[in-house]
């Protein structure tokens, strides 16, 4: 198998403020933004088959605001590729007996083993957002929480874990009006739920505790990229192409492949159809 070396697109880190009265840029055609997102998920399978060949083990977190466009990123990387190898995580409430265990430990199941990819829909990073602000947890939690976190991460760091954290920044405008988008489809309606309002509420103390959270955990083993977020297609572009630079990997892609030839048709007679239930063709 011959392996053409495939270099990274250089990543363009940028932090762009929650607030900022700089103008939204137009939004890419649906046919432009199509076209890169094909050729980022052709790489994205490039890079998924460079880490089951070299057993690597990639984490990558998706935090921000609620209707920041995690899930539409999530759903973009993982479309093409082997849920066996890439695979999605998103807890939901911690349990009673979670609740009483250490904080990490309900995360560290679902870490990765060699050859794997885990994208984190939502962390550990919980008790430094939703549960600081709602008051989910105490304030002895919340400190124990911020001393820790870098200590864990630099221990995955060290254990041969690939660790990428992203920050999906939205406006209160833009998050606004995604969250009017989702009272009148029927479709999202399930996204907005009561503690989806009551964060809606509290756009400052949220905006503290993030503030608060990087100055805490945006270390060097493991830094935060803050992705601008206004605009979906953009950002969904922008966090993919970063994704792909920042784990070096080499073009594996096998070469074709000839199919034999099919077995002989020889004394197998197919059971009448009638004997078997058939879905009704609505669609014909």
């Amino acid at each position: 198998m011959s392996k053409k070396k495939k270099k990274s697109p250089a990543a363009k880190p940028v932090e762009p403020p929650e607030h900022t009265d700089t103008p939204k840029p137009e939004k890419m055609s649906r046919k432009a933004y199509e076209r890169e997102l094909e050729k980022l998920q052709v790489e994205l399978v490039k890079l998924q088959e460079w880490i089951r060949h070299e057993g690597l083990k990639v984490v990558v977190i998706f935090e921000g605001r609620d209707a920041a466009g995690k899930g539409g990123v999530i759903k973009r990387i993982t479309q093409r590729l082997n849920p066996r190898i890439a695979r999605v995580v998103a807890l939901g409430t911690p349990t009673e007996r979670e609740k009483t265990q250490w904080y990490f430990q309900r995360y560290v199941p679902h870490l990765p083993a060699a050859g794997e990819m885990v994208l984190f829909d939502r962390s550990w990073y919980n008790r430094a957002g939703v549960e600081r602000v709602m008051g989910f947890c105490t304030e002895e939690e919340y400190r124990e929480f911020m001393r820790s976190c870098p200590e864990f991460e630099r221990m995955l760091v060290r254990s041969g874990i690939i660790l990428i954290k992203y920050w999906f920044s939205v406006s209160d405008e833009e998050q606004e009006r995604r969250f009017q988008a989702r009272l009148t489809d029927p479709t999202k309606r399930w996204k907005l739920s009561p503690m989806d309002l009551e964060s809606r509420a509290r756009w400052v103390e949220y905006s503290r505790a993030k503030d608060e959270m990087f100055k805490y955990t945006d270390i060097k083993q493991a830094p935060w990229y803050v992705v601008n977020a206004d605009v979906k297609r953009h950002a969904r572009l922008n966090c993919i192409h970063h994704l792909l630079s920042v784990i070096p990997y080499e073009d594996l892609t096998p070469d074709p492949i000839e199919l034999p030839p099919r077995q002989a048709d020889v004394g197998y007679v197919r059971p009448p159809i009638t004997d078997q239930t058939f879905v009704p063709e609505v669609y014909p």
